[in-house]
């Protein structure tokens, strides 16, 4: 039972792509997961079919809580299929970062509506915005461990040195149970020499970080999502259907004790990155 964001700094990095994948394996593995949608653009909730905002969706209940009530994130949950639900988006969360800021205990609204859920849930993924505002940190406050995806290049590179700042004032700050899981290399590809160099570097960096898989450039997944499902209801046998199902298997292997990663400083990064 533990929540985890999937975030990064950087948009098209397989974010989403990510959580909807990773949570079907793990579901077809008889885990019971709940996914929450923290993104505006609700990437994650078209992903399932979740076209229309519905009524109640995690905007709604994070504006109960704000304004003195009780929000409760089981009246906005959708189920996709036994094992697998969804609290979808909503283009509101775009201007709930702005009603945060005069909040009371701003940073653990998102934290207060998930307590309830958690021991129902084998996991809780919480898909976060690219950006890093009180969304993410509110996501990074409720959740155990961050798990990072990234192509294999060197601006999402980039993007983790300034993402990493961010987590560890979280984590100093506001939530020091909370723990880095580990990075996902997307559309990989090991003949090209960048996504090779991309996860050396990622590996000096954060030692025992990377996971050994890696999610290979597949079309079928962005197929499956265009059609509003997962890959493995899409087709099961394809390469991105294969690697997500390694990367359950590995993320399960993961979830053990672990010390929080060293803060890196500027000259590692600079060194690593010219």
């Amino acid at each position: 039972m533990c929540t985890i964001s999937i975030a990064i700094q950087k948009g098209g990095s397989g974010k989403t792509t990510t959580t909807v994948n990773l949570a079907a394996a793990l579901q077809r593995m008889g885990k019971n997961i709940l996914l929450i949608d923290a993104d505006p653009q609700a990437n994650l909730s078209q992903s399932f079919g979740i076209e229309e905002e519905p009524v109640n969706n995690l905007y709604t209940e994070l504006k109960k809580e704000m304004s003195g009530e009780d929000g409760e994130l089981r009246n906005a949950i959708v189920e996709i299929r036994p094992g697998l639900s969804v609290v979808p988006s909503s283009i509101e969360l775009a201007g709930a970062e702005m009603e945060l800021v005069g909040v009371y205990s701003r940073e653990h609204i998102l934290r207060i509506l998930i307590e309830p859920l958690v021991s129902k849930y084998d996991f809780i993924f919480i898909d976060c915005p690219h950006a890093i505002g009180l969304l993410t940190v509110n996501a990074l406050v409720a959740s155990d461990h961050v798990l990072m995806p990234l192509p294999g290049e060197f601006l999402p590179l980039k993007g983790v040195h300034s993402f990493m700042r961010h987590f560890e004032m979280v984590k100093k700050k506001l939530n020091n149970r909370i723990n880095l899981l580990g990075f996902v290399l997307t559309r990989f590809d090991e003949r090209k020499l960048m996504n090779l160099r991309v996860r050396e570097a990622l590996s000096e960096l954060h030692e025992n970080k990377v996971f050994n898989t890696s999610i290979r450039s597949n079309i079928q997944l962005a197929k499956a999502q265009e059609a509003g499902t997962d890959i493995f209801q899409f087709d099961k046998h394809s390469h991105g259907a294969q690697d997500y199902q390694l990367l359950a298997e590995e993320f399960l292997t993961r979830l053990t004790p672990s010390q929080a990663p060293p803060v890196e400083t500027n000259d590692q990064y600079e060194k690593l990155l010219n």
